[in-house]
């Protein structure tokens, strides 16, 4: 019960600063939980929203890993698909935002949305005060700390949430499957059948 104490501190908003005995947090306003299977208790009548932004191209088992697990902590979550990206992407919007619709389709309490913009105008328009990344190496953390940083300086009452993936996805990216995908690898153990079937269509 202390872990999700601390938790409903942070995400509830009584408490800016969760004890550092509970949980590692890098800077204040970033926390950092690496709890693969935790249940949420039925006993918080609020609507907890959290948003999950990223450019999906295309989602991989490791995104769907770390979307259920926020499922579990949040009664909303809204994965939020984005249209602006420095990136060149595979996929448009429409058939990424489509695809993440179909692999997420069993998570009653996660909704997929495009989005262009600012990542905190976004969220602000959507009533949305925390937004979750997914940390899967050290190397990950140096940009997400000056993300969440910048976003804190735009946005302060909008906190960020980082989740590590379970150990088996931790390796796993975007860039590395469409990479195996165009090789003629097979990524059937890295995304779901219905993004192994766009793949295999947009590189035969």
């Amino acid at each position: 019960m202390f872990l999700w104490n601390e938790i409903d501190r942070f995400i509830g908003g009584t408490d800016q600063h969760p004890s550092h005995t509970a949980l590692a947090c890098p800077a204040p306003h970033a926390l950092v939980c690496c709890a693969p299977k935790l249940s949420r208790p039925s006993d918080h009548a609020s609507v907890r929203s959290l948003v999950y932004p990223g450019t999906f191209d295309p989602i991989t088992n490791g995104h769907s890993d770390l979307i259920q697990r926020a499922a579990s902590l949040f009664d909303h979550v809204v994965v939020a698909v984005a249209h602006d990206t420095a990136k060149a992407p595979t996929f448009d919007t429409g058939t990424r935002v489509a695809l993440a619709r179909e692999v997420l389709a069993h998570l009653g309490n996660v909704e997929v949305r495009p989005f262009a913009g600012l990542l905190v105008d976004f969220a602000r328009a959507t009533g949305i005060s925390v937004i979750m990344r997914g940390l899967r190496a050290v190397s990950d953390f140096e940009y997400e700390f000056q993300l969440a940083g910048m976003n804190r300086r735009m946005a302060p009452e909008i906190e960020t949430l980082f989740l590590t993936p379970a150990e088996q996805y931790a390796y796993i990216s975007s860039s590395l499957v469409r990479e195996i995908a165009r090789l003629g690898g097979d990524v059937s153990a890295f995304v779901a059948p219905a993004v192994q079937a766009a793949l295999r269509e947009r590189f035969r």
